[in-house]
């Protein structure tokens, strides 16, 4: 009978997570990881022969952390500013999940009716009273601009401000509540 493995492939996920958390995801790699978690590549390549399986496991742990983390704001001005928060405090799982072409080819209008953000719309047509499409196109030009300052934030192309930052969404979120849908 086989041996069994000693690093598990729930430990494998969880440490891919967080060394892609610490390191970037470009240092997701059997070796870096195999050190990482203090063990051989062999577990590693026995439980995923394939990278990109990983990979994709660790961006589905990465997703969840976000999701919970952005959805435990309330209103919609407060899950844009923790959307924004979570790129300044975890820049390398922000580019991650967003800037590693996971989402090529697809365009706004796509990205913002995908079913991860359902329940970012569910949010904004009960708060604003709209209807799922309303809320859609409501929701449209903020999620630009939330994505916009997270992503120069992530890459440390701009100094985080929040104060700035929440003066500026409530001001668009107040000219788009004054355009009839």
């Amino acid at each position: 009978m086989p041996k069994k493995p000693t690093t598990t492939k729930d430990e494998i996920i969880e440490g891919a997570y967080q060394l892609i958390r610490e390191q970037g995801h470009d240092a997701l790699t059997a070796r870096n990881l195999a050190a990482f978690l203090g063990c051989s590549t062999q577990p590693i390549m026995y439980q995923f022969p394939s990278m990109e399986e990983l990979k994709d496991l660790a961006y589905r742990r990465a997703d969840a952390a976000h999701s919970e983390y952005i959805l435990s704001g309330g209103d919609l001005l407060e899950i844009g500013l923790r959307y924004i928060r979570f790129a300044e405090e975890e820049p390398h799982l922000f580019r991650f999940l967003f800037q590693t072409n996971r989402f090529s080819g697809l365009s706004l209008k796509e990205l913002i009716n995908a079913p991860e953000t359902a329940g970012v719309l569910a949010s904004v047509s009960a708060e604003e009273a709209l209807a799922p499409e309303e809320a859609a196109a409501f929701f449209e030009p903020l999620a630009a601009l939330v994505h916009g300052y997270a992503s120069f934030i992530a890459n440390n192309a701009m100094k985080y401000d929040p104060e700035a930052i929440r003066t500026t969404l409530v001001a668009v979120a107040e000219g788009l509540e004054r355009k009839e849908y």
